[in-house]
């Protein structure tokens, strides 16, 4: 009713027996379940998908060189991850801040099927919504791209959560927020990060974290950095006790 259809042609749409709806019907159907811009965009693609020509094959994905070397020389941690959320590059501090974060991991699978990332992830609930729905939104409405299919039924049967969130069908391009983290070595970390599209791509965003100057997460992070660059010896042990130190003074 609130979109200007019948049930019937409604029903048609749902079971697949009209799979190409004008425009008008599917602006209807999108103001009637009051989808936003983003999830407006994509209803218009499932809709009105491209044409069923042979795609070709997809070569493995790789990290630019440059933008690899590039992120190595900051003190910030920064990945860089295709489409399906395969990591291709990771800096130092990076892998320092999750040590699933390695060149040649999936941050979905690790996301769901790792379970110490729902000790590391304080808010994990809300962060594996977002990856779901920033998932949906960096893969588009292709349904034959089989790699996303084989991501999509390995979490499936591996994960009762992923199903459950998968099925809300929510389509979000998070591009910049907060995360929340509690890290074993130096407590817990408040970051912003920043994902930023590469261009000349198929999908691939650059990812970085970043501290708020002056807090007690940029403390933190430069002690992870410090942890990270320097061999286990007397200065690396007195380095510990300052974060044993740094963690008691601000819990």
């Amino acid at each position: 009713m609130l979109a200007g259809i019948s049930t019937e042609y409604y029903l048609r749409l749902e079971r697949g027996r009209d799979t190409r709806p004008s425009e008008q019907v599917v602006d209807a159907l999108a103001g009637a379940l009051q989808l936003d811009d983003e999830s407006r965009r994509y209803l218009h693609a499932l809709a009105h998908p491209a044409d069923n020509r042979r795609r070709p094959q997809r070569k493995p994905e790789k990290a630019s060189p440059g933008l690899a070397r590039l992120i190595d020389t900051w003190a910030t941690p920064a990945y860089i991850q295709d489409r399906l959320h395969n990591i291709l590059a990771a800096n130092a501090m990076a892998t320092a801040l999750s040590p699933t974060c390695v060149p040649g991991s999936n941050s979905m699978r690790a996301l769901f099927l790792d379970e110490a990332m729902r000790e590391f992830y304080i808010d994990w609930e809300a962060i594996a919504v977002k990856a779901i729905a920033g998932l949906r939104a960096g893969t588009g409405p292709d349904i034959d791209d089989s790699d996303l299919s084989a991501l999509v039924g390995d979490l499936s049967v591996r994960s009762e959560d992923f199903r459950r969130l998968w099925a809300r069908q929510e389509v979000h391009t998070k591009g910049s927020g907060i995360a929340r983290l509690r890290h074993p070595e130096v407590g817990e970390l408040e970051l912003g990060f920043e994902k930023l599209a590469i261009q000349g791509t198929d999908g691939q965003l650059l990812v970085i974290y970043h501290a708020e100057p002056g807090s007690i997460t940029e403390e933190r992070l430069t002690l992870l950095g410090t942890l990270t660059i320097r061999p286990l010896d007397s200065e690396t042990v007195s380095t510990s006790h300052k974060s044993e130190s740094l963690r008691q003074r601000t819990e």
